[in-house]
């Protein structure tokens, strides 16, 4: 496997350093780290991004998540192993990635259920983290980088 070209944010640094600003703006908004990596991991395996499922998955064991829950965050709805408000945050993504894929893209009622666990700096964080990941996730998959590269 190889990437089709170097990567977009290593030929253009202030891409880089802007999108690590945009995402970096979701940490302390009231939404758990571990709440957001599982929206990366999540958005990462709807849209088909190999170095970002290694990544996150990577990321959520370091954070100390078990096997079983990182395993099952492409099926959440079906598993016990995530709380009220994590399931939220993973409807939204999933929504707010998806959003080409049905008429009311974000539903009235996924939003309800996020904004019961979130308050407003959460659901901006929230945004935020989708927003993101979701530019990460296309920069990727369109250039095919491969997953692993980045590791030292």
């Amino acid at each position: 496997m190889q990437a089709r070209m170097t990567h977009p944010v290593f030929l253009v640094p202030e891409a880089m350093k802007g999108l690590r600003a945009y995402g970096g703006a979701a940490a302390g908004l009231g939404v758990p780290a571990t709440t957001l990596e599982l929206v990366y991991l999540r958005a990462g395996q709807i849209n088909g991004c190999a170095v970002c499922v290694e990544l996150h998955a990577n990321e959520l064991k370091k954070a100390g998540e078990t096997d079983e829950r990182i395993f099952a965050v492409a099926v959440w709805r079906d598993t016990p192993y995530f709380t009220g408000a994590e399931r939220a945050a993973l409807a939204l993504t999933e929504a707010v990635t998806r959003i080409a894929d049905r008429p009311d893209p974000v539903p009235d009622e996924v939003w309800a259920e996020a904004a019961e666990h979130y308050d407003e700096q959460g659901m901006s964080a929230l945004l935020i983290a989708i927003s993101a990941i979701n530019v990460w996730n296309r920069l990727n998959v369109a250039t095919r980088q491969v997953a692993g590269e980045w590791k030292p």
